[in-house]
């Protein structure tokens, strides 16, 4: 008895030894990471993610069964159901609630025929959200997906590299040229208002959204973000939207980004443009690939559409 006693406690001092030498943060703490540049500016080197909801949705929420949902039994909002694009996910579709990042009275100012398009978008999910087809995600957009983002910080550029698409920008300090064309990342140029990094965007196409709820811009949008830092660790974020297109006024997001601490903490390749191809292709195939899944509680058929006008499929059957 005295030695199965003696090998437990052993065993649980070795199990707790494990555990604090896997827990432990290796990054160099807060206290000794230095908080400024060589030349005086906040540090905002490193890797850094949102932790919220805006992603699904800028505006304050409820929580929702679906991305898509569908009228149930009974004509009430709340009690609306998963449309059949996300029904099999489960839990795994559903929209979390939140509190929002929009500021003031929390309501996007959208023009009335520009409000119809957003609820449009919303319904018409699966086939418009760019972010379903890997392209590049935009600015904001990038800055609050789900994915982690890298910014390293010279005297007069920073780059910012993200997760998602391979996508990056480049935050000019001195006086460059714009580019010859609109892009999906726009053209950003920054300057220090003391502690507080300034960044003008413009030169946006209109092919983004700013969340998975249907928010969308047109091509004269412009932003002014700040980037603000709390500790070390911790930046405040704001971006305030302009675009008379689709807006009756400017109006204004912000959040916090926090730093990754992870030992050893990069960015991991996510290749969406490849796992986008059978989404976006697969209606060109002679033999379709996807037709059929079966589990143990269903069973999704799939009918690919070949949208009207499809001049990629056109092109691709001749």
């Amino acid at each position: 008895m005295g030695k199965l006693l003696a090998v437990a406690v052993l065993s649980a001092a070795v199990s707790a030894a494990i555990t604090v030498g896997v827990t432990r943060p290796a990054e160099v703490p807060s206290s000794s990471r230095p908080a400024r540049t060589a030349d005086g500016k906040p540090n905002f080197s490193g890797i850094w993610q949102a932790v919220n909801e805006a992603h699904w949705d800028l505006q304050a929420h409820e929580a929702r069964p679906g991305i898509v949902t569908q009228p149930g039994v009974y004509p009430y909002e709340f009690a609306r159901v998963p449309a059949a694009p996300v029904l099999a996910l489960g839990a795994a579709a559903g929209v979390p609630g939140s509190i929002g990042v929009v500021e003031g009275d929390g309501e996007i100012p959208y023009k009335p025929e520009a409000a119809a398009l957003k609820k449009e978008n919303a319904e018409h999910w699966v086939d418009r959200d760019p972010e379903l087809k890997c392209y590049l995600p935009g600015i904001p957009r990038a800055m609050y997906m789900p994915y982690p983002f890298q910014i390293v910080q010279s005297t007069n550029k920073i780059q910012m590299a993200y997760t998602f698409a391979n996508a990056a920008r480049t935050i000019h300090l001195d006086e460059v040229e714009g580019p010859p064309d609109d892009t999906y990342m726009g053209h950003s140029v920054g300057r220090w208002d003391g502690d507080t990094l300034v960044v003008e965007v413009t030169g946006f196409n209109d092919r983004n959204w700013f969340d998975r709820a249907g928010n969308f811009h047109s091509a004269a949008m412009k932003l002014v973000e700040r980037y603000t830092p709390i500790t070390p660790d911790a930046i405040h974020y704001e971006v305030t939207v302009e675009d008379p297109n689709v807006f009756t006024r400017p109006w204004k997001m912000s959040m916090p980004l926090y730093r990754r601490l992870e030992a050893n903490s990069q960015l991991i390749e996510y290749p969406c443009i490849e796992f986008a191809e059978e989404f976006l292709y697969g209606h060109v195939r002679k033999q379709p690939l996807v037709k059929r899944w079966e589990s143990e509680t269903m069973i999704v058929d799939i009918t690919r559409k070949v949208p009207p006008g499809d001049s990629f499929y056109d092109w691709y059957r001749r």
